[in-house]
């Protein structure tokens, strides 16, 4: 935490030092603390990259002007530190973490753009009094602040910043809201919490702290647009090849789909045999089971060594609550405790690093029904504005549209979540913003085309920062890092130039990821290349029902739905499933407040 206009920092040092230490699950390596009149700086460090003592955070440059944390991995570190030292820079370690301090020192934001890979970071300068709040384009690594008594607060989770004594944890009604509707606890900069904000991807926050104001500068950076279809395969093999770097054991997560298999199997190409972890519930039926024969086939024919991490109904109702709390916002998706028990079950076998394959769909076209329906819906209005395909897209995405929602929400908390205006003009402005985009990379292309890749680019923007951060607060809670080579600039810059054409084929039940399918038909078993998309699933529906007693009771569920609503849902919990998750979650993320 930093103080505009230095003076108390208004927390004592042994306060700071436990919301520092409620992030131990982060990073139970080591520990660090800078302080200074006004300013208390703390991280703790999970060791994936130079064990040794060099790597201590927070980190100073040599003349003590700028101190660093930051919480991440930077895949071209030694592109980025030999143009450092070609500029006279002498490193004192291996670590990556001093050629990120070196490169924001001496660069600013504009750092962001030439870094690959995942991190959030705060730069202060003591002499500037600056102060720089960073996050990767894809939003890998989370971070979020707010601002008490003058004071700047920033932490890579919500509970440290709740224990101090001035934060108010007060619900955002707008955010609630827009969870009922997207299932994702942000809403651009917005929190579940009144006050505490996210910095959204790809954005650098700059507040200059020698005054009283302390509303940051935002400087937005960009994931790069250029790359054409020949680089498929070559972009995907030298992200895997990148994401292995590492000074501790690393692993695989396998469902037996396509995009797990790939990077399993490039994996095992790059560095030999690995082992790889599935997880799920092996006695569910309606083909859930199938993800461990299917990874059990997939792990086979890699020659990797396997194991299982199952999920039980007891496991997951344990587990489940105990999350919420710890993270201190409502679960996005069920299978997030499928992937904190495999982060557990690796962990254990003393993997500190996974891969995963978050962002392949997203980039890549993989979500058959909701492409389908945006063909449908802009075949159909040629003339649509872009609010009208915002619009669209909301309800598209959502578990509970704004008409039905007004029909099960409490007409006060409607009034307060101001009927989702805030919902829609996220979706808007970004949508706005991404369609601008789209218009540079396909000036050839006919309107309906860049119509459809500012659709599929949203799309990537409300939902792969929602997978993301479930692949990063679950595997963090059980120390283990978890690396997403799909979702990588070079990657990213590949996938977002193919034509539609090249990522889906209406009509035919095998026509997503086209030009993924095609890059790997010949190095993956035809029948892993034509397998649907599958996340860990479990049959959460059937377990809601030990919840109602827990919904029954909630002062904040009755703050937000009319009594016909819980009634409904407490009346049969898998028939209304959708209706029954988020209400839920909220009983027991509200259980703070009862």
């Amino acid at each position: 935490m930093v103080k505009a206009g230095g003076g108390e920092a208004g927390v004592s040092r042994d306060r700071f030092v436990a919301m520092r230490d409620a992030l131990e699950h982060r990073g139970p390596d080591d520990d660090g603390l800078f302080e200074s009149p006004g300013v208390l700086i703390g991280h703790r460090r999970l060791i994936v990259v130079d064990p040794s003592r060099a790597g201590h955070q927070p980190m100073e440059t040599p003349d003590g002007r700028f101190v660093l944390v930051y919480n991440g991995e930077l895949y071209n570190d030694a592109e980025i530190r030999g143009e450092l030292g070609r500029e006279g820079v002498v490193f004192r370690s291996a670590c990556d973490t001093e050629t990120v301090l070196h490169a924001v020192a001496r660069w600013g934001a504009a750092a962001g753009p030439r870094f690959r890979g995942m991190y959030a970071l705060a730069l202060w300068d003591t002499r500037e009094r600056v102060l720089l709040l960073g996050r990767d384009g894809f939003g890998m690594k989370p971070l979020y602040w707010t601002n008490v008594g003058g004071a700047v607060l920033f932490a890579s989770e919500i509970p440290p910043l709740l224990m101090h004594p001035g934060v108010s944890a007060r619900p955002d009604w707008a955010t609630i809201s827009g969870y009922l509707t997207t299932i994702r606890t942000t809403m651009g900069e917005r929190t579940m919490y009144e006050g505490v904000r996210c910095v959204p991807p790809g954005v650098w926050l700059r507040f200059q702290m020698d005054g009283d104001a302390v509303e940051p500068e935002r400087i937005r950076i960009e994931i790069g647009q250029t790359g054409d279809t020949v680089g498929v395969c070559a972009a995907i093999d030298d992200s895997v090849r990148v994401h292995l770097r590492s000074d501790v054991p690393w692993c695989s997560l396998l469902s037996g789909g396509l995009d797990s298999t790939v990077l399993a199997m490039l994996a095992t190409r790059a560095a030999g045999p690995l082992r790889t972890y599935v997880s799920g519930c092996p006695s569910a039926g309606d083909g859930l089971a199938d993800d461990f024969a299917y990874a059990r086939e997939a792990a086979d024919w890699i020659g990797s060594t396997h194991a299982e991490a199952p999920v039980d109904r007891d496991l997951f109702l344990e587990r489940w609550p105990w999350m919420v709390d710890r993270l201190g916002v409502p679960m996005s998706t069920p299978n997030e405790v499928a992937i904190n028990e495999v982060a557990r079950a690796l962990r254990q076998d003393g993997h500190v690093v996974t891969l995963s394959g978050e962002g392949a769909d997203e980039l890549f076209g993989g979500y058959n029904l909701p492409l389908a329906t945006a063909i449908e819906h802009v075949h159909k209005n040629p003339e649509a504005t872009i609010a009208s395909d915002a619009d669209y897209a909301l309800g598209s995405a959502a578990w509970m549209v704004s008409d039905q929602k007004s029909m099960f929400v409490s007409p006060t908390f409607w009034r307060d979540a101001a009927e989702d205006e805030s919902l829609r003009h996220f979706f808007l402005t970004t949508l706005t913003a991404l369609s601008e985009s789209v218009s540079d990379d396909f000036e050839s292309e006919s309107a309906e085309q860049r119509r459809l890749q500012a659709l599929l680019r949203l799309q990537r923007a409300v939902n792969l920062v929602g997978l993301l951060q479930r692949l990063d607060t679950a595997t963090m809670l059980a120390s283990v890092e978890g690396r997403t080579p799909f979702a990588d600039p070079v990657v990213a810059r590949v996938a977002e130039r193919l034509p539609m054409s090249r990522k889906y084929a209406h009509g035919d039940p095998a026509g997503s990821k086209i030009a993924l399918r095609e890059a790997f038909e010949g190095r993956i078993p035809a029948s892993i290349l034509a397998r649907p998309k599958r996340s860990f699933p479990l049959p959460f529906q059937d377990w809601l029902g030990d919840t109602v007693g827990t919904i029954r009771s909630s002062g904040l569920v009755r703050e937000i739905y009319t009594p016909a609503a819980v009634e409904l849902v407490c009346a049969d919990t898998a028939a209304t499933w959708n209706l029954a998750w988020p209400m839920a979650n909220l009983a027991l993320w509200g259980r703070r407040w009862d």
